[in-house]
């Protein structure tokens, strides 16, 4: 079964499930509704007919029974709600899966937040941003997990082979488990998860002071004390023993005893988590799905209801649950023993949150292209890179796939006509290289490599605001590659499209041979794009470092593109053909 059909299968049976379910919530609600006025009817007339309770009690069990079922549709009625919920959580993941594979992310959200022109490759290799990698491949929930998985994808440090072999591992296993990955998914259903603003909530109630008195011994003997006077009052009072006013005296005894203890710490508590239950809400469903939280996912549920607590209490709701329970008391100290119990782990479980949120959307990344696959990693410090069949992700079934090796300290220089397909193969062996690191599948019939250092230099764009030129932002480039290169211990691979492209032809040929003569003296491995035929003279130069490659085109009554890379230099140059033809259409649809 192919994806897509895989994912049609799901949603339709979701849709099933959704209509049967609502239809079966309304006929629920309709029985509810009857019962309840039943039960009501029933004990109105027995109240109103002045009934003996042995004359009257077909009407009480009648009564009776109602409520009985009326509590059983109810019960059937909350479960089938939240299945209902469920259902339509799941079925928005699969219609998003299903949008994805027709090229449509907009479900999900692109990363621009992480977008950085210094990074050393990310911006070249189209990471964050619409239509990015980040966007195809994003399925987080929370905040915390897009952090991860965006610190995945624009990791500078090189891992270790045995590091990525275990990313694989876990990417696989995580990639076989569909079902678990979809709730996940689906508990996104709520909007994104504000990790920050948790965390910081959560500082905030650390740093609540509560009076010392509300969690002493005394305090709840007192007000056991306290409840057991205020019930023997009641029944005396119930009993004509003693008056109502020394009840309701003893009633606000307890009321200005429960504000004076924990007043202050409720509001301070109301005040730090206000927005947050429904985020705890979807951690404590999250903590239930992550691998080894789920025997602590109760303890955001308990924070959860104690926030309920705290928010539903009003002028009136004080008074009179204080009176019968002093319940702002009892919230307190179950605030109190939660906070000491829980509140210093809380983050480390919140963080093992977000790195299974990045899990999951890197394992579904893996799981949705399945024509993609494992690369080879090989060991030591030269650079390897030998690909069979490459080909760039984002072109799907058009993409036309090359071989291509490198070796260590080697330089290839790729000359070719404009769109003739240079620059998006550059980015085919960036972007692979980064997947392979990633411990993610990779696009290609075989792919060996090893782990090294990626710097790229492909996009560089003016400042006109700084007062940066075109000229100038590549040199500030060239120059932040040299210095990371210098800051490495790792071996660097170095993709260049175009060097020195803002200045004149002459210049632009001796100041690129500088900086290649420069560079090959440097641990580093080089793959250059460039128009400018001039600069593969170096492979005749230095046979043994720089080697020619091209991507040749067809020039006759139009232009044909191979998109294949071949050894030797380009022949074939396309820009004032094409210019040609625009000038000759233009002028001859002037002429008719």
């Amino acid at each position: 079964m192919n994806l897509t059909t895989f994912y049609t299968s799901k949603s339709t049976s979701l849709q099933s499930e959704i209509t049967l379910l609502r239809r079966r919530t309304r006929s629920y609600v309709i029985i509810e509704l009857a019962t309840f006025v039943l039960a009501a009817v029933l004990l109105l007339i027995f109240w109103i007919g002045g009934y003996a309770l042995q004359d009257g009690w077909g009407l009480l069990a009648a009564a009776l029974l109602a409520v009985l079922v009326y509590l059983a549709v109810r019960s059937r009625d909350v479960r089938s709600s939240a299945r209902l919920e469920e259902c339509e959580a799941l079925l928005e993941v699969y219609e998003g899966e299903l949008a994805a594979l027709e090229g449509d992310f907009s479900h999900f959200d692109d990363g621009r937040c992480y977008v950085d022109a210094h990074h050393p490759y990310s911006t070249d290799l189209d990471l964050f941003g619409p239509e990015s990698l980040f966007h195809r491949m994003n399925r987080t929930v929370t905040t915390g997990g897009s952090d991860h998985l965006a610190a995945r994808l624009a990791e500078t440090s090189v891992p270790a082979v045995e590091e990525i072999t275990k990313r694989k591992e876990d990417i696989r296993e995580l990639a076989a488990q569909e079902e678990l990955r979809t709730s996940f998914i689906a508990q996104r259903k709520q909007g994104s998860v504000d990790t920050g603003a948790v965390l910081q909530s959560l500082q905030q109630v650390e740093d609540i002071t509560i009076p010392a008195v509300a969690a002493s011994a005394w305090t709840l003997a007192i007000a056991i004390l306290l409840l057991l006077v205020f019930y023997s009052l009641l029944l005396a009072t119930l009993l004509g023993l003693v008056s109502a006013g020394l009840l309701l005296s003893w009633a606000l005894l307890e009321v200005l005893f429960a504000a004076l203890c924990c007043s202050k710490a409720l509001q301070q508590t109301k005040h730090a988590t206000e927005g947050i239950h429904k985020s705890l809400k979807t951690y404590h469903q999250l903590m239930r799905l992550t691998p080894g939280l789920q025997e602590v996912s109760p303890a955001l549920h308990s924070l959860g209801q104690i926030i309920a607590s705290i928010d539903r209490r009003n002028e009136f709701w004080v008074l009179f649950s204080n009176a019968l329970f002093l319940s702002d008391l009892f919230i307190v100290r179950r605030f109190l023993q939660w906070r000491r119990r829980y509140l210093t782990q809380i983050p480390r479980w919140i963080e093992a949150v977000s790195r299974f949120d990045a899990l999951v959307s890197l394992a579904t990344f893996c799981y949705n292209h399945p024509e993609a696959t494992e690369a080879e990693m090989a060991t030591g410090e030269d650079i390897v890179f030998e690909a069979r069949q490459l080909w760039h992700p984002f072109l799907g079934a058009r993409a036309v796939r090359n071989d291509f090796s490198l070796t260590d300290s080697h330089y290839y220089l790729i000359t070719g006509a404009n769109m003739a397909g240079k620059s998006t193969f550059l980015r085919a062996v960036g972007i692979n290289c980064l997947l392979a690191r990633c411990g993610l599948p990779v696009f290609a019939e075989h792919l060996r490599l090893s782990a090294f250092a990626l710097f790229t230099s492909m996009r560089t764009t003016d400042d006109l605001q700084h007062g940066i030129s075109y000229f100038n932002a590549e040199l500030l480039r060239l120059e932040q590659l040299l210095t990371a290169v210098h800051e490495t211990s790792a071996r660097t691979l170095i993709i260049l499209d175009e060097i020195l492209r803002g200045t004149n032809s002459l210049d632009k040929l001796n100041g690129s041979r500088l900086f290649l003569e420069t560079i090959a003296s440097q641990p580093v491995t080089g793959i250059i794009a460039t128009h400018d035929l001039e600069l593969s003279r170096m492979a005749s130069e230095h046979p043994k470092r720089f080697h020619n490659y091209c991507f040749e085109i067809q020039l006759s009554d139009s232009v044909t593109y191979s998109y294949h890379i071949t050894p030797g230099v380009a022949r074939n140059q396309n820009a004032t053909y094409l210019l040609q033809k625009v000038l000759e259409s233009i002028y001859s649809s002037k002429n008719d």
